[in-house]
C-alpha cells in the first residue's frame, strides 16, 4: 500500500473547494458522470484506431445509492486507470491549476462551467462527501488500484481485486449533505444535468411487461398470460437526442416529441423549430423553438438550455444566443464555448460572436423559407411570433437587413403586407402633398374604432401595430425609409393625417374663430388640452380630440425603455381638442349669450370626445352620465 500527499500547492484545497463552489454544489453529480463518460468515450475511440485490444461491448454509467451505508457509487466500463495513472492524474495533475484558479477564479467560481477546465472535476466530490474512494481497472493489462481519500491532503493507494474493466468511484456521504442519497434527489440532478448525454446511465431498476416467447405460456383466452413483468435496467437518459441527427432524418413529429421531451409541461406545441447545424468555423448544433409568444413583452426568458457535448451546463444563454432570440425555446451544444470565464470577458469573445452572427443569420434564413414555402400558415402565425421579431429588428443589425423579405404589416381587416407591398398598395392614395407616403396604423382596434371607421371610409388602409416597441420600430423605419411617415390614425382628424392641397372653407370668418376659441378655452382645461379651429366637414363631429404623433411616440418609447427620452415618461397626457368650426354646435356655442348654457355644451361635447377616445373615467364619467339624464328628462 502507497501512503503520500496530494501535490497541491495550496495547503488544503477541499474547504476552499467547497466554500467556493457552495452554492452550485449540486454539480458534483454532473462532473463525475461526465468523467465515466470521458472515459468510455475514449475507451471508443481507441478500440476504432486500433490502440487499445479489448471489446467495447454495450458499456453503460452506473450510478447506485447505499442508504443504510451513506454511500453513492458513480461506475463506469470505460478506460479504467492503472496505480501510476491514478498517481498522475489525480494526485499531481488536478491540483496543476489550482492556485491560479483560486487566484483568477474566487469572485465567479459559483459559475459551474469553471470547476471541469481546471481539472478539478473530480474533486468536486468533496462538497458533497467526507472520504472518497476509486476502484479501477484499466483497459491495459495491469492490476486493479484502490484509491482512498478523507478530504484532507493525505490519500492512500493500494491494489485492488477488481477484475472488470472500468472506474467505481464511491462517496462516502457527508452529514450536511444527506440529501444526495436521497432517490428523488438523485433522479432530479440525472435529469437536470445528464439527461441526453451520450452513453446510457443505469439509475436503478423498473418493471416492464413484454411479451413471452412461444412455449413460455399455456394456452389461454386471457391475452394477458402472453406478457410477464420483468424488471429491466431504468436507464433514465436518452444517448441520441434529435439535436445529434441530421436534419433530413428526423420527421415533424420527431422535432414535436422531442419539445415534449425537453419540457414535459408544455402543453401546447411549438408553431416551428429551427435546426442548427455547423462544424466550420466552429462547432455547433442545437434545435430552436418558436413557442406561441403573443405581444407580451414580460414573458420568461432562459428556456433555451446549453449542452457542452450532450452535458448541461446552463439555461443562460445571455451572449451566445441574440438577445431576441432568448425568448425561444430549445437546445443549443457548443464545445467551442468558453464556459470557464466571466460573463464580460464571453461578451467579448471573437469565436461567440461569430455563434450569435450564425445563430441570427440561421434564424432570418428559415423565417424566410417559411414565408416563401407557406405564406398562408406565416400569416396565421404572425401574432404569435410578431415580438420576437420586432425586438430582433430593433436590436440586430443583421437580422433587420434581412427581416423586409418576412417581416410582415397585417391591416385592421385582416390583409398581411411586406413593407414593399405595403408602399406599393398606398403609393396612389395615401401619398401626401409633399410626396411622402403615409402609413395610417392603428394600436387597438376597439379603443380606436371611431378614428379607424372614419380612415376606411376615404379609402385609407389602416395597419394595425400593436406590440409595446411599435414606437421604437416604426422611428426606425423612418430613418431607414426617407419617403415614409407613420401617423397613428388617433393623431389628427381624418382630414388631416394625409395633407392634400385642397383647403376646407370654414362657415365663421377669422374673428368668429378667434371668438370661439377663447370662449372653449376658459371652459377646457388648458394643462391638458391645445385648443385647435378646423374647418371640417359638417357632418364630422364638432369635437374630436387627437394626440400628437410626435409627442405620444416619444413618450411611448421613454416608458418602454427609451434611454430617457428627456424624461418624458413623467411628462402630463397633452391632446389637441380640434373643434369643427362648420358644425351646428360650434354655432351655437358662439352664439348663446347665457354663460351657463355655453358651458354646459362645451363640457357635453367635450365629455362626449374624451368618451369615444376612452378617457372619459371616474369622477368625470359619473359628471357626465348625471349631465346627459338631465338633458333627456
Amino acid at each position: 500500500m502507497t501512503t503520500g500527499k496530494i501535490n497541491v500547492s495550496v495547503e488544503n484545497i477541499f474547504p476552499l473547494i467547497k466554500k467556493f463552489l457552495y452554492s452550485d454544489h449540486e454539480i458534483f453529480l454532473r462532473e463525475l458522470v461526465s468523467n465515466g463518460t470521458d472515459a468510455t468515450l475514449k475507451l471508443k475511440h481507441l478500440i476504432s484506431i486500433g490502440e487499445a485490444k479489448t471489446e467495447y461491448g454495450n458499456p453503460i454509467i452506473e450510478v447506485k445509492i447505499d442508504k443504510e451505508g451513506k454511500k453513492l457509487h458513480i461506475i463506469d466500463q470505460g478506460l479504467g486507470m492503472t496505480a501510476d495513472e491514478v498517481e498522475k492524474y489525480i494526485n499531481q495533475v488536478a491540483f496543476s491549476g489550482a492556485e491560479e484558479f483560486l487566484d483568477k477564479y474566487k469572485d465567479s467560481a459559483k459559475d459551474s462551467g469553471i470547476i471541469g477546465h481546471f481539472g478539478l472535476g473530480f474533486y468536486s466530490a468533496f462538497m458533497v462527501a467526507e472520504k472518497v474512494e476509486i476502484i479501477t481497472k484499466s483497459y491495459k493489462d495491469e492490476p486493479a488500484a484502490h484509491w482512498t481519500c478523507d478530504g484532507s491532503p493525505e490519500f492512500t493507494l493500494e491494489p485492488a481485486d477488481k477484475t472488470s474493466r472500468g472506474t467505481e468511484i464511491i462517496l462516502h456521504i457527508a452529514e450536511d449533505s444527506l440529501d444526495f442519497l436521497e432517490e428523488s434527489k438523485i433522479t432530479e440532478l440525472l435529469n437536470k444535468y445528464n439527461k441526453f448525454m451520450p452513453i446510457p446511465i443505469k439509475f436503478g431498476t423498473r418493471s416492464e411487461k413484454i411479451e413471452q416467447k412461444k412455449g413460455e405460456f399455456v394456452d389461454s383466452e386471457d391475452k394477458d398470460e402472453v406478457f410477464k413483468t420483468v424488471e429491466v435496467d431504468n436507464i433514465i437518459n436518452n444517448p441520441n437526442p434529435a439535436w445529434t441527427k441530421q436534419p433530413t432524418e428526423l420527421s415533424d413529429e420527431d422535432y414535436k416529441s422531442f419539445y415534449r421531451e425537453l419540457y414535459p409541461m408544455q402543453f401546447e406545441e411549438p408553431l416551428f423549430n429551427i435546426h442548427l447545424n455547423v462544424d466550420y468555423p466552429f462547432n455547433l448544433t442545437g434545435i430552436l423553438y418558436f413557442p406561441k409568444l403573443g405581444s407580451d413583452l414580460q414573458i420568461q426568458k432562459d428556456k433555451i438550455q446549453l449542452y457542452q457535448n450532450q452535458v448541461y451546463v446552463t439555461d443562460n444563454v445571455e451572449g451566445i444566443v441574440p438577445e431576441f432570440l432568448t425568448m425561444l425555446k430549445g437546445v443549443i451544444d457548443s464545445p467551442d464555448i468558453p464556459l470557464n470565464v466571466s460573463r464580460s470577458y464571453l461578451q467579448a469573445d471573437g469565436a461567440v460572436k461569430k455563434i450569435s452572427n450564425y445563430i441570427t443569420k440561421k434564424v432570418a434564413d428559415k423565417l424566410k423559407l417559411l414565408f416563401t414555402e407557406n405564406r398562408e400558415d406565416f400569416e396565421k402565425k404572425w401574432n404569435d411570433i410578431k415580438i420576437v421579431l420586432e425586438y430582433g429588428m430593433l436590436s440586430e443589425p443583421k437580422f433587420y437587413e434581412k427581416s423586409g423579405a418576412f417581416v410582415l404589416y397585417p391591416t385592421v381587416d385582416g390583409k398581411y403586407f411586406t413593407l414593399d407591398e405595403l408602399k406599393s398598395t398606398l403609393k396612389d392614395n395615401q401619398t401626401d402633398k409633399d410626396g411622402k407616403l403615409v402609413v395610417l396604423y392603428a394600436s387597438n382596434k376597439d379603443a380606436q374604432h371611431s378614428y379607424i371607421a372614419s380612415a376606411t371610409e376615404k379609402g385609407y388602409e389602416v395597419v394595425l401595430l400593436d406590440s409595446p416597441i411599435i414606437s421604437h420600430l416604426i422611428q426606425k423605419l423612418e430613418a431607414d425609409n426617407s419617403d415614409l411617415t407613420f401617423v397613428r390614425v388617433d393623431s389628427d382628424h381624418v382630414e388631416n393625417l394625409i395633407k392634400k392641397d385642397s383647403d376646407s372653407i370654414s362657415k365663421l370668418s377669422d374673428e368668429e374663430k378667434e371668438t370661439l376659441k377663447s370662449v372653449v378655452e376658459t371652459i377646457v382645461p388648458k394643462a391638458n388640452y391645445s385648443v385647435q379651429m378646423e374647418a371640417l366637414d359638417s357632418e364630422a363631429s364638432p369635437f374630436i380630440i387627437t394626440q400628437p404623433e410626435f409627442m405620444r411616440r416619444m413618450k411611448e418609447m421613454s416608458q418602454s425603455g427609451g434611454g430617457g427620452m428627456f424624461g418624458m415618461g413623467n411628462f402630463p397626457e397633452m391632446y389637441n381638442l380640434v373643434v369643427n368650426t362648420n358644425s351646428e354646435l360650434a354655432t351655437n356655442i358662439l352664439n348663446t349669450s347665457d354663460k351657463s348654457h355655453q358651458e354646459h355644451l362645451v363640457k357635453q361635447a367635450l365629455d362626449l370626445a374624451k368618451l369615444s377616445q376612452n378617457l372619459l373615467k371616474g369622477e368625470e364619467l359619473t359628471a357626465f352620465v348625471k349631465r346627459s339624464f338631465e338633458l333627456i328628462k
